[in-house]
């Protein structure tokens, strides 16, 4: 795609009064290019003794730094072909629907493993009253997709109305289908939140992500076919392997009448165009804070 002046880029520079050693430093600010899509899938990188002159380097250290984000996935190396950006290995999610996250990565083609962390049984609280029990269960786990962990799911279902569940049954499978095919709940609709926020000690471990590393968070509350709350759930995404994508459409206009002005709820935006706007917002915020991992 572009040519060998792909990585001018604007970028911290390199500091050889820093500890961090210089190819870390250069290993950083090709990766912060290619992950905020500067240095977009199949751009080709300028040569190694390129790399040399443009950052003050030795020839070792851009070895190193380009055997780093060979490692890493990031760029693809082939003798005599110099180094390309590698296809992004990218899992979309599809958050205005109510299908969740196993059946959509699933649908295609991808390996979804799913592991048990905890189930155990909790008093509610304010977070999950709208369940309408005293108690509820707690359900915690790690999703991943090929092998590679995209998402830490923290669930709270009625207890009553759960009890069976069990952590085998739930072991590499979808709660969603669990709760259809032994308990005939099927999930119809729900409330949904989007927001950036910073990953604990625990969430980065699972996820293998950096320290201060920024999380996607998706919230929000399910209902049955007959209405009731039947989940609670917070799922944490890892930001580097997996988008959140939403269809927006227009409602049809509505006939002002005869000598009056349109209805303003005809002129307003729907309730998908105002999610996501705020899922741009949230989404700009996650930016600004990946740009400032320390890459």
């Amino acid at each position: 795609m572009a040519g060998p002046d792909s990585s001018d880029a604007p970028g911290r520079p390199l500091d050889s009064d820093s500890s961090d050693p210089l190819h870390l430093q250069l290993r950083g600010h090709l990766q912060a290019q290619i992950l905020n899509h500067s240095l977009p899938p199949g751009t080709s990188l300028p040569s190694e003794a390129q790399l040399q002159v443009r950052y003050g380097v030795s020839r070792s250290v851009v070895r190193q730094a380009l055997g780093a984000l060979a490692d890493e996935g990031l760029i693809e190396r082939g003798r005599g072909r110099g180094s390309t950006v590698a296809p992004r290995r990218e899992h979309h999610r599809l958050v205005h629907r109510t299908s969740g996250l196993s059946a959509q990565l699933g649908s295609t083609g991808a390996s979804v493993g799913t592991e048990v962390l905890s189930l155990s049984v909790q008093d509610a609280d304010a977070s999950t009253a709208v369940l309408g029990t005293p108690q509820v269960l707690s359900l915690e786990r790690l999703r991943t997709a090929d092998g590679v962990p995209i998402a830490v799911i923290h669930t709270w279902l009625p207890a009553p109305a759960f009890a069976d569940l069990t952590a085998e049954s739930l072991q590499d499978a979808s709660l969603h289908a669990v709760l259809g095919e032994k308990f005939g709940v099927q999930i119809t609709s729900g409330k949904r939140q989007i927001r950036a926020v910073p990953g604990d000690r625990n969430l980065l471990r699972l996820l293998r992500l950096e320290t201060s590393s920024p999380v996607l968070l998706l919230e929000g509350t399910s209902f049955d076919q007959d209405g009731r709350p039947v989940e609670v759930f917070s799922t944490w995404h890892h930001p580097d392997h997996v988008v959140f994508d939403i269809d927006i459409q227009r409602e049809p206009a509505v006939p002002a009448s005869a000598g009056s002005l349109a209805s303003p709820a005809a002129e307003a935006p729907d309730a998908v165009a105002d999610q996501a706007r705020q899922l741009g917002a949230d989404l700009l915020r996650l930016a600004d804070r990946l740009s400032h991992r320390g890459y």
